[in-house]
Order: C-alpha cells, then sequence, then structure tokens
C-alpha cells in the first residue's frame, strides 16, 4: 500500500542538528570553533587560496607555449617496414593502404630508417632525403604528389 512505503534502511541520512545545548556535543560554538574567519557567517576561503600567498594557478605562465599553426601531419612508413613488407614494385598512396601500412587520410611520409634491397617506385606526398637517396640507390625511384 502506498501509506506503507518508505526509503530503505540508510538510504537517507538525518541533518546534523546544531545549537541545540551541550549536550548535545554541538551546543555553543556548533563545531566552527572559537572566533576566527571559519566561525563566521559566509565562512570559508576561496578554493586556491594560500594564506595571502600568491596562489599557484597565478604563479603559473599565462599562456600555453607555442602550437605551430602550419604543421603539417603525416602519417610516416619507414624502408625498413616496406622491405618486409612488400616486394618490389610501383606503389602509390592507395596501394600503399589497401597493404595496411598507413592507415587514415593523413598525406604519406617515406622515412629513411632501416635498409633497402628491393626496387621501388613510389608515388607518395613526402620523402625524407635520406629516403629518397636509398630508394635511388636500390635502383627505384620516389615521386612527390
Amino acid at each position: 500500500m502506498l501509506h506503507t512505503l518508505k526509503p530503505n534502511s540508510g538510504s537517507r541520512k538525518h541533518a546534523r542538528r546544531v545549537g541545540r545545548g551541550n549536550g548535545s556535543g554541538r551546543g555553543t560554538f556548533c563545531g566552527t570553533g572559537c572566533k576566527g574567519e571559519q566561525a563566521r557567517t559566509g565562512r570559508g576561503k576561496p578554493i586556491g587560496f594560500e594564506g595571502g600567498q600568491v596562489p599557484l594557478i597565478r604563479r603559473q605562465p599565462k599562456l600555453g607555449g607555442f602550437r605551430n599553426p602550419t604543421r603539417e601531419e603525416f602519417a610516416v612508413l619507414n624502408l625498413e617496414v616496406l622491405e618486409e613488407a612488400l616486394e618490389g614494385g610501383t606503389y602509390d598512396v592507395e596501394k600503399l593502404k589497401e597493404a595496411r601500412l598507413v592507415k587514415g587520410a593523413l598525406p604519406v611520409k617515406i622515412l629513411g630508417m632501416g635498409t633497402l634491397t628491393k626496387k621501388f617506385n613510389l608515388t607518395v606526398n613526402a620523402a625524407s632525403r635520406s629516403a629518397r637517396e636509398a630508394i635511388v640507390k636500390a635502383g627505384g625511384s620516389v615521386t612527390i604528389v
């Protein structure tokens, strides 16, 4: 019946009643101590207050560093990965994505880590100088789109 409904035991907590005599344990100063900032109404200090010292938030640098607005992100591919994963031949960005060597819509850049023995003809968005030299030395070519 509706008149018998009540909340589960322990789910509701009674408000602390202060200022009801010293026998209650919360009389006289009602838990605020004697005098001082913490005993006043509207008491307390703002978050981050450090006793008058310049707060941490104001000691930090005002601006968060520098971000280059013209920075270009690349999906990078090293020569050693090309050597292991692919046979020599002609590859462009789409074929490299089909081979799952690069992901996403970022432009592809070839980097020169590793050695190359197979002949590759690559059409990519960018390549480092060392990667270009290694590919040409192995008999291949690099075309930048």
